[in-house]
């Protein structure tokens, strides 16, 4: 069990507050704001426990690097800005995928990640020109 330190709850905080996937690049850089000299290391280390406790889980997309998410939130899927590199949770699924199957296949799970660009990058690129 791993003991309840400042740099703990810093990353749990940002993972709550963000609301969306985060990359332990990502969760250092937000986590700084709240323990200035925190170190990758201890966010690698504390990404793990929470990972073995089932507090989070992780995010795959193809070619990129692995990002956690607080675990409980049902089926969702995901969107990737490829301004920023940020990662949204898509709440919803699309119906009747199983319909796009050839015949006698059988759909056990699926994924489905959208790439563009997020609301933020949207904006600075219609501000820019």
């Amino acid at each position: 069990m791993q003991r309840d330190t400042a740099q703990r709850r810093a990353i749990r905080d940002v993972l709550l507050a963000a609301n969306r996937p985060m990359s332990p690049q990502e969760l250092l850089e937000d986590a700084r704001s709240r323990v200035p000299n925190m170190g990758i290391a201890t966010v690698y280390r504390t990404v793990k426990g929470l990972t073995e406790l089932g507090w989070l889980v992780t995010v795959e997309l193809p070619g990129e690097p692995q990002r956690y998410e607080v675990s409980g939130k049902g089926h969702h899927h995901h969107f990737s800005c490829n301004a920023c590199g940020r990662v949204f949770e898509i709440h919803g699924c699309p119906s009747e995928m199983d319909k796009m199957l050839p015949k006698g296949f059988h759909m056990e799970s699926h994924e489905v990640i959208l790439y563009g660009r997020c609301d933020d990058c949207n904006q600075s690129r219609k501000q820019r020109g």
